[in-house]
């Protein structure tokens, strides 16, 4: 079954997936003329606002404190980093370099950035779509494919698929990550890891998307932050190796021997694969979170998740790719996933490497099931709001999937999630191409409106006249 599933995923991520999502990212590059690289100084003055001060200066104080129960643009930003920065970047890099090699690393970089105006649209749709969900929004791909497409089909297939994938297969794999960490680290026994980790997030997941919120907005930067940090020290310890690791990541990805080994292809999807895994650009996850943030104009959260997949792949992946090269230990057959990352930084800090990893893992993993989990509650509200079925995705979503990923082999775990990412990715970018016009206008308008002087953009749903009887948080 391992086999056939792998097979199946090698066929559709060369044939098909590869062609579409960076065709995808170019075209969205240039019909929004590059707006990944010309907006980011207003990508990062806008992640400093908070929703309140926002809606303050636009609508004044007595809406301001009415709105304050809204989720802010940071905690927006905090709950889809939290998802992006995890597995991906410590396990899912190592992967990468030990399967596809060093160029892996640099077909990463190039979906990152190519993937971040994708991110744009995606996550700019997800806010002009979005719909009042009790004290806050809720929205994403189902809720614009349905009111944007008017299909309920394809809507409820990309419900189906992304719980499929980030609510039940994409838990395991960070249970599988963090059980492996712990038990090379410390010894531990994966079942009771597995065990302390239901639990843990059982607790936090039904406390709702604001306890979601808060608790990524807390967790996210520290662990980020105390991450980059050391790669940064273990960095300028062997600066002098640095011209040299980049010269060998280029190489790789364009080297002769690849080309004439027909190993280009594979170092290439290998790359994309978990390049797409870790920073989800137009897997249609992000937008899930996005829509859940106040902001006056849909831009604003689409500029600020463009800034996202920057942060996982550009930053945090890097600092992990650059780590595993300076160790040299990726040419050991014997070490792929969690355990290279830990050795390589083992070579570089001593016995508390692999510790330091295990923390840290725990700390991403675990906080990307949490907001695995809301990704799959938001589209389950989309199909039923039957609270059983809701109560009984909770328990799957973090009782059973996380005790299967904590059991189930590295490779199987993989395998179901590259499946299920293949199918929600494609499904997506089918739906963003077709709405994509509709952003392209409202960028337009964003850009008109701080030419004009305004520091804050503001929209109204007038400004999209034959949409205007389908957006009702635009008023």
């Amino acid at each position: 079954m391992n086999e056939l599933i792998t097979q199946i995923n090698d066929a559709i991520w060369t044939y098909l997936l590869i062609g579409v999502l960076v065709g995808c990212g170019l075209w969205f590059t240039f019909k929004t003329r590059f707006v990944q690289f010309r907006m980011v100084g207003e990508m990062l003055r806008l992640l400093t606002e908070s929703a309140v001060d926002t809606v303050g200066k636009q609508v004044g104080e007595q809406q301001a404190e009415k709105k304050s129960k809204n989720i802010s643009s940071f905690q927006a930003f905090a709950v889809s980093v939290s998802t992006r920065v995890g597995t991906g970047n410590l396990a899912g890099v190592a992967t990468a370099i030990a399967i596809g090699g060093p160029g892996a690393v640099f077909w990463m970089w190039v979906i990152a950035l190519i993937g971040s105006a994708t991110a744009f649209v995606e996550s700019t749709l997800a806010q002009l779509y979005k719909e009042k969900y009790k004290v806050s929004f809720i929205g994403g791909p189902a809720y614009y494919i349905q009111k944007g497409l008017h299909q309920r089909w394809m809507a409820v297939l990309f419900a189906i698929l992304i719980t499929c994938q980030f609510g039940l297969s994409n838990n395991s794999i960070q249970a599988n990550t963090i059980c492996s960490a712990m038990q090379e680290a410390f010894g531990w026994s994966p079942a009771w890891v597995g065990g302390t980790m239901a639990f843990m997030a059982m607790f936090i997941v039904f406390g709702g998307i604001r306890r979601i919120a808060h608790f990524s907005a807390i967790l996210v930067p520290i662990m980020a932050l105390g991450y980059v940090t050391l790669a940064l020290v273990i960095i300028a310890m062997n600066i002098e190796q640095i011209p040299h690791i980049l010269k060998i990541i280029v190489l790789d990805a364009f080297g002769i021997e690849q080309v004439a080994g027909g190993g280009l292809g594979f170092t290439i999807m290998i790359g994309v694969k978990r390049g797409l895994f870790s920073n989800e650009a137009g897997e249609g996850s992000a937008p899930n979170a996005a829509a859940t943030a106040f902001t006056t104009h849909p831009v604003k959260q689409g500029l600020i998740q463009a800034l996202g997949v920057f942060t996982d792949t550009l930053l945090v992946c890097s600092c992990t790719a650059f780590i595993i090269l300076i160790s040299g230990l990726y040419q050991v057959p014997e070490l792929n996933g969690i355990a290279l990352t830990q050795s390589a930084l083992q070579s570089e800090v001593g016995s508390m490497g692999p510790v330091f990893v295990a923390v840290a893992i725990f700390l991403f993993a675990f906080s990307t099931i949490i907001g695995n989990y809301y990704y799959g509650e938001v589209n389950i509200c989309f199909i039923t709001s039957n609270n059983t079925v809701l109560t009984l995705y909770r328990l799957c979503s973090c009782g059973l999937m996380i005790m299967f990923g904590a059991l189930a082999s590295f490779e199987l775990v993989w395998n179901i999630v590259d499946f299920f990412m293949a199918l929600l990715t494609i499904c997506n970018l089918i739906a963003i191409v077709l709405l994509g016009r509709y952003v392209f206008r409202l960028l337009d308008d964003y850009r008109n409106q701080k030419r004009q002087g305004i520091k804050e953009p503001v929209f109204h749903r007038s400004q999209l006249p034959e949409l205007e009887d389908e957006l009702e948080c635009w008023e």
